[in-house]
């Protein structure tokens, strides 16, 4: 296999999924994977993902200007239109702004599977994630409170026939499709969604056109009817990721391809040895201060942290051992000292970009160009909400846990009706620097309430960069659009470092069907309709849910 296999990926999000697959290359230089066509309708989303589809075209030695745009702050974005045309013309044709399942959509996403399909001697990859927001335990909950929701009505819960539809005319090598882990428990009236999902994939191109495999976990291989949906839930954590983030991996692979190769054994992800820590991926990158919502500058910021450490510093902490509240008090007092000293920057500065993590981790996120970390600007937090944070940064540096709403003392407590009602016990957590993270999700973008930096002296919610970190993106991807919708493309994302662990496996059954092919006939045939006789896409999506 010389070529690069071409990659569809639908529902891209900021590209997550494409970025591992478009990662992962022989040796240090070819890629293996070229993302041919990626789909997304969220404007900021499609706008980050126009622009790294720009910078592939340059392969691993991007313009100049890039850096220099980065190092100076991300201040004013290049006009690279007009730098460089074609470069840009080409990003753009591989880049849609659409919404799937529109005939608009339809239309042109059906055009470019046809071209790519006309393609001589490679085979392809889809990729995608379908919208999920109905499926999580999040957004049923929130749908169980709405008494006007119809979930038989709720388009995002079909989007995954839109997926099956373009599975059934591009007719890939092997289909990755992600999910959140709400999927297994979701139902269409009587029905597991994910039983339909598996069937409508199965059956995608006529009867079991392709076989499912999962990649992780002691029974990854051949998915049958007698085993659980749950075996497609793949834990990052448990694959160098340092976020605990939970997913739905299913691998669909042509069944001409199953039949002849060990396909479970060359998809089965190997585990990291350790999970590794928040404090290795974010613990060394440049301390910032929070913004004060109202009236911020440093003088205030300082006059607010101090008053929190005198707030706090002499509470009665009768959860705590005496050696606990010892620790407890030095975090205080640290973050008292740290506030009167030099008052930090509120984000983008020069400073150290340095990871403590595995060093294939630590290659895969960092760039030496980068001397000064984008997107890495803090948020405005209300003066009560500070002292919030810094009664759980140091609650968690002395436990070593976050704590729960029953441990803060009553002075702290917010003035929500539910506070004590054990519903929301954990609303102000933090990421416990000794552990991986927790997910990351788009909620991030509401309050950060959920995403507590361990650090005390530091009082604030992670900024964009640190939950791009924590979601293994590369330190060289910009994210485009304000500070809100990064904070949402980061959160809705699928790791890329697990996505690049993915495409190696992928890699691998794509490239042994490839020399078995040219073993068994001494060339790769490049006429698959003889093997694939054409059907309409409509007919395919039939079958495969009949």
């Amino acid at each position: 296999m010389n070529k690069a296999v071409p990659v569809v990926d639908l529902f891209s999000g900021p590209g997550g999924l494409a970025e591992g697959f478009a990662g992962c290359r022989f040796g240090r230089h070819r890629p293996r994977f070229e993302i041919a066509l990626s789909v997304e309708m969220e404007r900021s989303a499609h706008e980050t993902l126009l622009l790294r589809a720009f910078l592939r075209k340059f392969g691993q030695d991007y313009p100049p200007e890039y850096h220099r745009f980065l190092n100076r702050g991300a201040s004013r974005v290049p006009d690279w239109q007009r730098s460089y045309p074609k470069q840009w013309a080409e990003a753009a044709d591989e880049t849609l702004r659409l919404e799937l399942g529109t005939p608009e959509a339809t239309k042109e996403v059906d055009k470019r599977i046809h071209r790519i399909r006309r393609r001589q001697g490679c085979e392809a990859v889809l990729l995608g994630g379908p919208p999920c927001q109905s499926y999580s335990l999040v957004g049923r909950a929130r749908n169980a409170g709405n008494a006007n929701y119809d979930p038989t009505k709720d388009t995002r819960q079909s989007l995954y026939f839109e997926y099956v539809r373009i599975l059934a005319s591009l007719r890939p090598a092997v289909a990755v499709m992600e999910n959140v882990k709400g999927m297994l428990s979701a139902r269409h009236g009587d029905d597991l969604v994910i039983e339909k999902v598996l069937k409508s994939l199965r059956h995608a191109a006529g009867t079991d056109s392709y076989r499912l495999y999962t990649v992780a976990g002691p029974d990854s291989g051949l998915w049958k009817d007698d085993r659980r949906p749950s075996d497609f839930l793949v834990r990052a954590d448990e694959h160098g990721v340092p976020q605990a983030r939970h997913r739905v991996i299913v691998i669909c692979v042509r069944s001409d391809i199953a039949k002849i190769l060990p396909v479970g054994d060359l998809l089965r992800l190997e585990k990291s040895d350790h999970p590794v820590p928040v404090k290795d991926v974010i613990g060394r990158m440049p301390r910032l201060r929070t913004r004060i919502s109202r009236a911020d500058n440093p003088e205030v910021w300082r006059d607010v942290i101090l008053a929190a450490c005198k707030r706090i510093g002499d509470l009665p902490m009768p959860s705590m051992t005496s050696d606990e509240m010892s620790l407890f008090r030095s975090q205080i007092r640290n973050t008292r000292d740290a506030a009167k000293g030099p008052v930090p920057e509120c984000g983008n500065m020069p400073g150290n970009t340095e990871m403590a993590c595995p060093d294939p981790l630590r290659s895969w996120i960092r760039d030496a160009g980068v001397k000064r970390l984008p997107n890495n600007e803090t948020r405005g937090h209300m003066p009560a909400d500070i002292e919030r944070y810094l009664f759980a940064s140091a609650f968690a540096k002395a436990k070593g846990v976050s704590p729960r709403a029953s441990d803060f003392p009553e002075i702290l407590a917010p003035n929500h009706a539910n506070w004590l009602t054990g519903k929301f016990a954990d609303r102000f957590r933090v990421q416990v620097g000794d552990r991986p993270s927790s997910t990351v999700t788009s909620h991030i973008s509401k309050d950060g309430h959920y995403f507590i930096h361990p650090d005390p002296t530091q009082c604030r919610s992670l900024t964009v960069r640190e939950a791009a970190r924590l979601q293994t993106f590369p330190d060289d991807y910009f994210f485009m659009g304000g500070r809100t919708p990064q904070y949402v493309q980061v959160g809705n994302a699928v790791p890329p470092y697990l996505a690049l662990q993915i495409a190696r496996r992928v890699a691998d059954v794509i490239g042994e069907y490839y020399r078995t092919k040219t073993r068994t006939f001494g060339r790769t045939t490049r006429d698959h309709s003889r093997r694939y006789p054409d059907r309409a896409a409509s007919d395919a999506l039939e079958a495969a849910v009949t």
